[in-house]
């Protein structure tokens, strides 16, 4: 990854190459996945190690798992979010998706009930039956929680190679024959065509301007 930065004031460049390995998890990824949406932070406020302990540790309040780890951090601009106006304090809101092998706790689940999006479609508060251990650091936006159960899906079988050598008293059978084909008419079509249609455009230029003048 190649990353380019620049000073405003002195227009200098500025080049650093990173290279980033991802390795995949041992376990596979997550099979549960919450979503959530913290309106008063940007993303480079979250991408700190210890922004996203003290969020972990927030998260860890209302899902009562202990392995918790974030999947995915995004900014709510590439979801479609509006640029805030330039008035201190509004932010431009971050996705956070947070993994674990446990189930969702009973208050996850009715934040994101039928019945919850029905009363955040009224304008009203969802509905939440715990403690909200996130504010006032970080300001959780219910009504746009997303809960996923990922399921692992079935690996391809990886193709056997050979050792790429013909055996011995084997000849090379192509899948399927070539058909011979006349290619003369094509060739003719191509050429003649375009030669007609320029002696007949020759042809009726000559006769407009020689045939056609005043006294002729």
């Amino acid at each position: 990854l190649q990353l380019l930065a620049y000073n405003r004031h002195t227009y200098e460049m500025v080049t650093q190459h990173l290279i980033i390995t991802i390795i995949p998890a041992p376990d596979g990824d997550p099979p549960y996945q919450g979503e959530f949406l913290v309106g008063n932070r940007n993303v480079e406020e979250l991408l700190p190690e210890a922004a996203q302990e003290t969020f972990l540790e927030a998260v860890a309040g209302v899902w009562d798992q202990d392995d918790l780890h974030i999947v995915n951090i995004t900014s709510a601009l590439d979801r479609g979010g509006r640029v805030p106006l330039p008035i201190e304090g509004l932010k431009e809101g971050v996705y956070v998706k947070v993994g674990s092998h446990g189930a969702f706790s009973p208050c996850l689940a009715s934040a994101a009930s039928p019945q919850s999006r029905f009363r955040c479609s009224l304008g009203q508060q969802p509905l939440a039956n715990c403690y909200d251990t996130f504010a006032p650091h970080f300001a959780i936006r219910w009504c746009n929680l997303t809960l996923l159960q990922v399921w692992p899906s079935p690996g391809t079988p990886v193709p056997t190679w050979g050792s790429g050598v013909l055996e011995e008293g084997g000849d090379f059978q192509p899948p399927t024959e070539a058909t011979l084909q006349d290619l003369l008419p094509g060739y003719l079509v191509t050429l003649l065509v375009p030669l007609v249609v320029a002696l007949l455009l020759c042809l009726l230029l000559g006769y407009i301007m020689c045939c056609r003048r005043e006294g002729v």
